[in-house]
């Protein structure tokens, strides 16, 4: 670690000199405006103008790449901050399979399009500007989009409706989006620290619990997923059992709904009360599926196996649940309120 001697200058003004080498990395000379910003926790962040105004460009070379390569790496730079990402070859021109896996990458990613094309290049730009969004709403409308699809999911089984499973599999597409972007923003956040508050936040410290209540939150829509899946490929696309088994299940669902809300709200609010009543409703939850699965009453092995099946999706997501409200209690616990003094 470097350190620097604080000079003063006037009556109420102290100084410090900055690095040479840092300041000729940023483009940073007399005259020039820096941007300060304080954590709250002591530390005092200068970020060059460059930071605020760069537009970051990055160039995917295609040429040793296939499709599937060139479309998980457009997916990649656009995660990491890039304002622009180029696809190009330097032999010949682009193959329609590359061709083809931009255009799949614009589908998946939210503010992505074609700014300019030729026969060995195509550009794209993501428009998304990060005030437009806050970390704490795009959790909240990914946990409600994955709960809508879990609904849905349900009601498709009890009804035998397999339009509406469908209709819960096509929104996967767009809880995925949300997913992605929240990546996005949380990468960005991290490597400018001035844009940590533009995305609602008031330092960084959140941003790992963030990122892995953003992965818990994917994971139940995948979930959700799956009790769609189950209605498409079942025969009649319901389950067959009894009217009384399949009103257990829809009650055990609204239970693990209630968890995966509280959960977010305890990680957006800090709220340490609310991370503790996921964790007791999530035993209630637990002790449910095991009645429901104890309580049902003889049936062939291939239905056993989709109830199973349905119960254990929504078992994976209380445990999703549970776990963003351990990621809740430490966000909560490191500010102060009546359950902490800091020091």
């Amino acid at each position: 670690m470097e350190t620097r001697k604080v000079q003063r200058l006037g009556p109420s003004t102290l100084a410090m000199t900055l690095p040479a080498e840092w300041a000729s990395e940023h483009g940073v000379e007399k005259g020039d405006e820096v941007s300060l910003r304080t954590s709250g926790k002591g530390t005092l962040t200068v970020m060059p103008e460059s930071a605020n105004t760069e537009e970051t460009e990055a160039i995917i070379h295609a040429d040793n790449l296939d499709a599937d390569a060139v479309e998980r790496a457009i997916v990649a730079q656009y995660v990491l901050g890039r304002r622009v990402i180029r696809i190009d070859t330097e032999d010949g021109a682009l193959e329609s399979d590359h061709i083809n896996a931009v255009y799949q990458a614009e589908t998946q990613l939210m503010g992505l399009g074609v700014i300019e094309e030729t026969p060995e290049s195509i550009s794209i730009r993501c428009s998304v500007d990060p005030e437009d969004f806050t970390l704490d709403n795009l959790l909240e409308r990914l946990e409600r989009t994955g709960q809508t699809m879990r609904g849905e999911g349900i009601k498709a089984l009890a009804h035998g409706n397999p339009d509406l499973a469908q209709r819960a599999l096509n929104r996967e597409r767009q809880a995925n989006k949300i997913f992605v972007l929240l990546l996005r923003l949380i990468f960005t956040a991290y490597q400018n620290p001035n844009l940590a508050r533009a995305v609602g936040l008031n330092s960084g410290f959140p941003l790992i619990g963030y990122r892995s209540i953003a992965k818990n939150l994917e994971l139940t829509a995948d979930n959700a997923e799956d009790i769609a899946e189950i209605v498409i490929e079942t025969e009649g696309h319901s389950l067959n059992v009894d009217s009384s088994v399949m009103r257990d299940i829809r009650e055990l669902n609204e239970q693990v709904d209630e968890i995966t809300s509280l959960a977010v709200e305890a990680a957006v609010e800090r709220d340490y009360d609310k991370s503790n009543r996921v964790r007791a409703l999530f035993h209630e939850v637990s002790d449910r599926e095991k009645e429901i699965l104890d309580e049902l009453p003889e049936m062939s092995n291939e239905d056993l196996l989709r109830v199973r099946e349905v119960l254990v999706s929504l078992q994976q997501t209380a445990q999703y649940a549970m776990r963003n409200a351990e990621i809740a209690a430490n966000l909560a616990l490191n500010e102060e309120s009546e359950h902490t003094t800091i020091n």
